[in-house]
């Protein structure tokens, strides 16, 4: 999902304790769809279900490894989507094409036995249904997590709120927090771990990695502005496809050349029916807005009651909810607020 700057962005690794005292402005969706993607069981794909047929892989992610990060110190904020831009919507309905399309691939793979694809189809069918965010909502207001709304893209209030100062860093898989202008940005952070190869019995390690936009820009010699441009020529959100033909290398190419926006456009075939000049106005100035960060209580007995709902494990989430209620003892007792400073 979105630009993919992998081979422009040099990432540093990090620990989770790094993080300690830093507070974190998490895309929500993203990670909830990471969750819903990769906590499956590993043979048939399946993910989490309770005793009612219903998905909680969102609700196993968000309480064990939210709290596994604020054991360590970090302070996330979850941010939530609000309207997506009107051209966003025929790739969100493409999308949910692509997710009907690999759920049908899942069910023809397990019948005939074939689990590495079913499982890999398995993934790509996750789907993130109205419910389960007001249950993602609900679940982190009771651990005592603050969530926000965003009026729009959530990756570009996560942005926002790092340049005023509320957050030192956006936590996404996605490279488009970089084109909103995320001073920081931090990857891996709630999908850390160990994670399988496809077709391989191999596992590879996934360690949190942070990218200094700043440093991005003078390491290519670019502009923010010209950075948005490479992302546009090689596909985002807005129109995935980019301009045929070209990758990130060639499109860094061709903004060093060319110089402005307006050049580079000039010297390629855009198809798409979203005029380039909209997405590029877009990610210079997306809809966002000054938020108040809620201060929440950790409520146990809502978080255990919002569990066992689900069927999970009544010893396993008293442990986390232990661990939790020492992290907020620990801070009451120096006098620090959980969610104060970035």
């Amino acid at each position: 999902m979105g630009v993919n700057l992998g081979g422009l962005a040099n990432a540093k690794e990090i620990a989770v304790e790094d993080l300690a005292g830093r507070t974190l402005a998490v895309d929500a969706y993203n990670t909830l769809y990471q969750f819903l993607s990769i906590i499956r069981d590993r043979m048939t794909g399946e993910p989490l279900r309770d005793s009612e047929g219903r998905v909680t892989s969102h609700l196993s992610g968000l309480l064990y490894r939210t709290s596994s990060l604020i054991e360590a110190g970090a302070k996330p904020v979850f941010v939530f989507d609000g309207k997506p831009p009107a051209f966003k919507l025929a790739t969100i309905a493409e999308r949910q094409k692509i997710r009907e399309e690999a759920a049908k691939k899942w069910k023809v793979a397990l019948e005939e036995g074939r689990s590495e694809d079913a499982r890999i189809a398995a993934t790509a069918s996750a789907r993130l249904t109205k419910e389960m965010v007001e249950e993602s909502k609900s679940l982190l207001k009771a651990m005592g997590v603050p969530w926000v709304q965003a009026p729009s893209e959530g990756e570009a209030q996560a942005a926002r709120m790092v340049k005023d100062g509320q957050a030192w860093a956006s936590a996404s898989q996605d490279w488009d927090s970089l084109l909103f202008g995320a001073p920081i940005m931090v990857r891996n952070v709630t999908v850390s771990g160990k994670r399988k190869v496809p077709y391989k019995e191999k596992y590879v390690d996934v360690s949190p990695e942070m990218i200094i936009l700043e440093d991005v820009l003078n390491a290519l010699g670019i502009t923010q502005e010209q950075l948005i441009t490479v992302g546009i020529l090689t596909g985002t959100d807005y129109c995935p496809s980019g301009v045929k033909g070209i990758g990130p290398k060639k499109a860094l190419k061709l903004v060093q050349e060319k110089g402005n926006f307006a050049e580079v456009m000039k010297s390629v075939q855009w198809e798409s029916e979203t005029p380039a000049e909209d997405i590029f106005a877009f990610f210079l100035h997306p809809p966002t807005e000054r938020v108040e960060i809620p201060q929440w209580k950790l409520n146990a007995d809502e978080v255990r009651a919002i569990m066992l709902e689900h069927s999970f494990s009544e010893e396993r989430v008293g442990k986390v909810l232990g661990r939790l209620e020492a992290v907020n003892k620990e801070k009451q007792q120096s006098g620090l607020g959980l969610f104060l400073g970035t």
